[in-house]
């Protein structure tokens, strides 16, 4: 499975930026694609996942109504709308894969290893 980002950049606070992430090498009936953000001395953390089963979101409550994930399995594509971004949204934005991990870290708050990962796309929202 490869994962490869687009779309982050310098804004200002209160701006927007979509960010977009294309999935290559895996069966869209059996994955999830979702996001993860991780800022300089920080823990990962998970942003948002849509559900290729029945398309539902999810998001981690910091980012909610401000966030918008939207995803096209049909494409394999995943993207982030973020609006009103506040400096504290600044980090290296991760798109990545897997089949159960979303939903096992969302919904019961497991955490565990994902299949695979994007490289990464910087996000940097200055005050």
């Amino acid at each position: 499975v490869q994962l490869v980002e687009s779309g982050g950049g310098l804004v200002e606070a209160g701006g927007s930026l979509r960010l977009s992430c294309a999935a290559s090498g895996f069966t869209s009936d059996d994955y999830d694609l979702g996001w993860f953000r991780q800022a300089p001395g920080k823990n990962r953390e998970k942003v948002a996942y849509i559900s290729s089963k029945d398309g539902a979101t999810y998001y981690e409550d910091s980012v909610k109504g401000r966030f918008t994930i939207a995803g096209d399995y049909t494409k394999n594509t995943v993207s982030l709308q973020m609006n009103s971004l506040k400096p504290e949204d600044t980090a290296i934005y991760y798109c990545a894969v897997d089949r159960i991990s979303w939903f096992l870290l969302f919904v019961r708050s497991i955490n565990v290893s994902f299949e695979s990962w994007g490289q990464g796309t910087q996000v940097t929202v200055s005050s």
